[in-house]
Order: C-alpha cells, then structure tokens, then sequence
C-alpha cells in the first residue's frame, strides 16, 4: 500500500506550488523563531488554538517521529503520536495556491467536528506573514511550523518538491491518502474527508 501511495504521488506534485521554482521551498541559513513575544501577541488576537496533545508512540505507515513548535507559541507536537481522523495539511505564506485553498479547510473545520485539521507552516522564512494570512483566512485550527523542512523525507513522508500538500489520517494514525492538488471549496475537504477517512459529519 505505501509503495503505491507514493508512486500516485509523484506525477500530482509536478503540478504543485513552488514545484517549477525549487529555490523557494529551499530552507533559509538562520534559525526562525516562531514564537517570539511579537508573534505570540499576535496570535492571541486570532482564532488558532493550542496545538494539540498528542500520545508518545508512534505507528505503522503514520507520522514521522518529528517533533515540531507551534506557530505564535505554545506545546510543541511529536507528529508520530498524531491519530485521527485528521487531516494534515502543509502549506506556506508564499505559495499561491495555499492562499487560495486555506480559506476552504478553515470553513470545513469551522462546520465539521468529526475530522481534525492541522496545518503544517512548511519551509515558511516568514512566520508573521504566515499568521496574517491564516488570520485572514478565518483559521481556527492548531498551526506548527516546520522552518527547516524537518518532514521533508523523514520516513515514511515522501519528499515534498510543492506546495500545498494534505495528508489524511485515519483512526489510528495511518496516512491512508496525500492529495497534492489544491482543494478550493469546502465541499471539496468534505467530500476528501468522506472518500478518504468516511467522514459524514
């Protein structure tokens, strides 16, 4: 099942942001605090909670054992101990399509309990921009940061060449599907959420 997960990948993610311009996914020189005073105070202003608490243990064909900060402060997420249903979702203020598409998972996670959604600020210099545009965006799901690319390749992820990516979690923390197209409306996550995690709510 992995193997053909990651082959039905490969093809979509020519066509993804950032794919025809590599050097802009490519991770900066410095270290990038994202939770410094300014940004925390900025984040209080937003409807982005906590990330979430998460177990210690990973499994079979989930997450990486990566531990990533949460955007604008607070507990940082072993993503190895994420479960579902969740859907993960990786994305960065540059990315056009990003922009397009965050507005439609914060309108699904605003009307649809049943399924988590997390983002990922993924290979993001500019994490005040990052949580202007999920402002903007009316997010009020958990954001981390992955300045570095920590996820990028980390076993049994797929090297990330675009963005946006979504990643679907089922119960148990298995990734069942990685969608590498943008989804535009909110009956577009629902409708993913229902095929890919049987999701009805």
């Amino acid at each position: 099942m992995r193997r053909a997960l990651l082959v039905a990948l490969v093809l979509p993610l020519l066509a993804a942001c950032g794919a025809g311009t590599p050097d802009a996914i490519k991770p900066g020189p410095h270290q990038i605090d994202v939770s410094n005073p300014q940004l925390v105070s900025f984040k209080k202003q937003t409807d982005i909670p906590n990330c979430p608490r998460v177990g210690s243990s990973g499994v079979e064909d989930g997450m990486p054992g990566v531990t990533l900060p949460c955007l604008g402060g607070g507990r940082s997420v072993d993503m190895a101990g994420l479960r579902g249903p969740t859907i993960v979702n990786f994305w960065a203020s540059w990315c056009s399509a990003c922009r397009k598409e965050m507005p439609a998972l914060a309108a699904y996670a605003k009307h649809h309990s049943a399924v988590q959604v997390l983002g990922i600020d993924f290979l993001d210099q500019q994490p005040g921009a990052a949580l202007e545009l999920a402002k903007g965006s009316d997010v009020g799901y958990p954001l981390l940061a992955d300045t570095k690319g920590a996820l990028d390749r980390a076993s049994p992820m797929p090297h990330i060449p675009g963005l946006p990516l979504t990643v679907f979690l089922d119960a148990k923390g298995s990734i069942v599907h990685i969608e590498a197209v943008a989804m535009l409306t909110e009956k577009d996550v629902a409708e993913a959420a229902q095929k890919y995690l049987g999701a009805t709510g």
